[in-house]
């Protein structure tokens, strides 16, 4: 079984590859973004390390005994104090990282998939690579990428701008990297890419 790594700026497409990944190969994806919420849940430790450090505020406004966090209020907060956006990262990280450590020991003593695929924004960045046999970046020109956003998102040129300039460069996932998928073009060369790949 092979652990591989997905990578790569907003707008790439890192979806819908993992997407044509999971329906036509003997692979499990697991997106840190999914697990991330997972365990922000009511009961699991990111939720309650979370309401600890940031306080009631940041629960949902309902009668229920227990309150979901809202996930829009706690952004808004993070997003406008670059160190509340620090600690909540230093809370939820190490726990997304734990938890896909542990699925992918389940999955190896299962041994029904041929392949695992983790996604995480900052794969790079927490070192994925100490437990991933490689790392792919998904790759797609700015032209595709602006266009992809402003279509299916309706972000406008400012807020792609800012996305853009805080992730990392071209060069930086090209030099981090072990393979390069192009995903600028038609869906059929992506996964003819793949298919030469796995």
């Amino acid at each position: 079984m092979k652990i591989i790594g997905i990578t790569g700026g907003v707008g790439c497409g890192k979806s819908t590859v993992l997407k044509l990944i999971e329906e036509n190969f003997n692979a499990l994806v697991i997106m840190a973004d999914d697990v991330a919420k997972e365990l922000m849940e009511p009961g699991k430790p990111g939720y309650e390390q979370t309401v600890a450090f940031f306080g009631e505020d940041i629960l949902e406004r309902t009668d229920e005994t227990v309150r979901r966090i809202d996930r829009k209020h706690l952004s808004d907060i993070v997003f406008s104090n670059p160190n509340k956006r620090i600690v909540l990262n230093s809370i939820v990280h190490p726990l997304v990282k734990k938890d896909i450590v542990d699925r992918i020991t389940r999955e190896k003593i299962r041994g029904k998939y041929d392949y695992i695929f983790v996604e995480a924004a900052l794969l790079l960045d927490d070192h994925y690579e100490v437990f991933c046999d490689e790392i792919w970046y998904i790759y797609a020109d700015e032209k595709t990428r602006r266009a992809r956003l402003k279509d299916t998102r309706g972000y406008s040129d400012s807020k792609i701008d800012g996305i853009m300039a805080s992730q990392l460069s071209e060069e930086e996932f090209r030099k981090r990297c072990t393979r390069i998928i192009d995903n600028s073009g038609a869906l059929a060369e992506t996964y003819c890419s793949l298919v030469n790949l796995l």
